[in-house]
């Protein structure tokens, strides 16, 4: 099991199988958005810091493991949002990591509707441990090598939002970076591929203190078709939610969460496997704290 993880964990390094998302997957996107879309830095009015910590097919040996921490909000007056994250992708003896600033710009469209373009730049590491992978054909490859390859990363991204919905963009790596893996697993030359991702979302208020919120995620990767996430949050008086989320083809996933003294949130999510991994694992578990600070001048939107 161990080398069919280290093989799905390559999945976007190796020339052999470029057909993966190669960056973090999380359930939770539709509470920290800004992770998959940095144009949404300064959309709200105030500064959030935010971590997850997700565990992916519980029960099976050197599964993937993922932290991510932000922080992102506006600067005052300027119609302008910043933000950086940082993030670990742990799989066996493969580990991807990275951070990443952005800048971006709101401009008004309607005294309703704002839309944001944001750039961002940072830095992604793809590491092996060679000497924790065990081949049943060796041949000539340096098993105990310790590899990493450092790569430069940018992206760009909009975000288009009102108090009721939001609809954005995003392309990260968009420059598509060579990675070799020659010393420690044989892999002389693949390349960081292009993703994007498109969500959007909408909150409606059906009864006194309860609202709904519908929203997707697609993620397009060349070659693999078009995949899609959709979710269904219900909220009571804005701190209370639980919703269930589908991703095409993997999981069916519970989310619960709430909010405290208005400034720190808890999130807990739990995916039921639909792919045959579910053979073997009992489940993905995911965690999330939020905490919102220096809280300003109100603006169109608010993430719970």
């Amino acid at each position: 099991m161990k080398k069919i993880l280290f093989i799905i964990n390559l999945l976007g390094i190796s020339l052999l199988s470029v057909k993966a998302q190669q960056l973090p997957q999380y359930s939770q996107y539709i509470l920290n958005r800004y992770v998959i879309n940095p144009a949404s830095a300064g959309s709200n009015n105030y500064f959030s810091g935010q971590t997850n910590y997700r565990s992916q097919w519980e029960g099976i040996k050197d599964a993937p493991r993922t932290y991510i921490l932000s922080a992102n909000g506006p600067i005052s007056k300027q119609n302008m949002g910043i933000g950086g994250y940082m993030f670990t992708d742990i799989t066996g003896p493969t580990r991807r990591s990275g951070f990443s600033m952005s800048y971006s710009y709101h401009i008004k469209l309607t005294p309703d509707i704002k839309l944001s373009l944001s750039v961002n730049a940072g830095i992604l590491q793809y590491g092996v441990d060679g000497s924790e992978i065990t081949f049943d054909r060796p041949d000539n490859i340096g098993s105990s090598f310790i590899e990493n390859n450092l790569v430069p990363d940018a992206g760009f991204s909009f975000y288009l939002y009102h108090k009721d919905f939001f609809f954005g963009g995003s392309a990260p790596q968009l420059i598509r970076n060579e990675i070799t893996f020659e010393e420690s697993v044989g892999i002389q030359q693949g390349r960081l591929e292009n993703h994007f991702f498109l969500m959007g979302g909408y909150r409606a208020e059906i009864a006194e203190k309860f609202e709904l919120e519908p929203s997707f995620l697609l993620k397009y990767i060349n070659p693999v078709p078009l995949q899609y996430e959709v979710t269904l949050r219900g909220l009571y008086d804005k701190n209370y939610w639980l919703g269930l989320s589908y991703r095409q083809d993997a999981a069916l996933t519970l989310l619960i969460g709430l909010t405290l003294q208005e400034s720190l949130s808890l999130g807990y999510s739990y995916d039921f496997i639909q792919s045959n991994i579910a053979n073997y694992s009992t489940g993905s578990h995911e965690i999330m704290l939020s905490v919102k600070f220096n809280k300003g001048q109100d603006r169109n939107t608010e993430t719970k």
